[in-house]
C-alpha cells in the first residue's frame, strides 16, 4: 500500500473527492457529514460497526468502525452530523474510512469518531 499521506478535507470535501477521483488509498483524513444509512454490524473476524456518511459534496463513504478496539457509536441516528478521523480507502462507491480507533500497538496515529458530544476511539 505505500506511505500513508495525511490530508484534511477542505470545504466541499474537495480533497476526499480528489482521493476518490485518483483512486488513492491509505490517506489519513478528517471530515464531517450526515449519517445517511445504518448498516448491520460486520461480525466476521474483527467486528465493525458500519454506516454510510454523506459529505456536503454528496460523496458517500462507508464507515467501518472497529468495535473490538473502540466503543460502538451509541444511538446513531439518520441525518445526524458526525465528525471522523481515520484512514481513507478507495472503492467505486465513494470510499471507505476505517481505522477510526486507537492503535493498540502504538505504531500509527489512531483515529476517532465524534458524535453528539462524545469521542469514540
Amino acid at each position: 500500500m505505500g506511505a500513508i499521506h495525511e490530508i484534511q478535507s477542505a470545504p466541499g470535501d474537495s480533497k476526499l473527492l480528489w482521493a476518490f477521483n485518483n483512486r488513492l488509498s491509505g490517506i489519513k483524513v478528517k471530515c464531517s457529514g450526515s449519517v445517511s444509512r445504518k448498516l448491520s454490524d460486520d461480525n466476521d473476524g474483527s467486528r465493525h460497526q458500519r454506516f454510510i456518511v454523506t459529505l456536503d459534496s454528496g460523496q458517500t463513504l462507508l464507515i467501518a468502525h472497529n468495535i473490538d478496539l473502540a466503543p460502538k457509536v451509541s444511538h446513531l441516528r439518520l441525518d445526524d452530523r458526525i465528525k471522523l478521523c481515520g484512514e481513507y480507502v478507495w472503492n467505486a462507491q465513494g470510499g471507505i474510512i476505517h481505522y477510526t480507533h486507537h492503535d493498540p500497538a502504538g505504531i500509527k496515529t489512531g483515529g476517532w469518531i465524534k458524535y453528539r458530544g462524545k469521542t469514540y476511539r
